[in-house]
């Protein structure tokens, strides 16, 4: 093989195991712990609007994601009940 056909190889497997924005925000939604809007704008470097809009986002595209409130005062947890295809049934 030639270098050039190597770095595109090594390219190509480097683009497969990047993970979208998105799919990382449904992996933090499914953590036993959910996540808050804090922990996720400052994940991103997003506002917190920004991260709202993006839960709205995946709602629309199917994900089931609940909001749990302790009542102290202290943020809410997002938590993904069900993907796509399991909010569908």
């Amino acid at each position: 093989m030639t270098k050039t056909s190597d770095n595109k190889q090594a390219s190509a497997a480097a683009k497969a195991e990047r993970l979208t924005k998105k799919a990382q925000l449904v992996t933090l939604l499914q953590r036993k712990s959910g996540m808050t809007i804090a922990e996720a704008s400052a994940k991103f470097g997003w506002q917190q609007h920004t991260t709202r809009a993006a839960l709205t986002g995946l709602r629309k595209a199917g994900y089931s994601i609940e909001l749990t409130k302790t009542g102290n005062g202290s943020a809410g947890t997002y938590c993904a009940t069900a993907g796509p295809a399991e909010a569908v049934r």
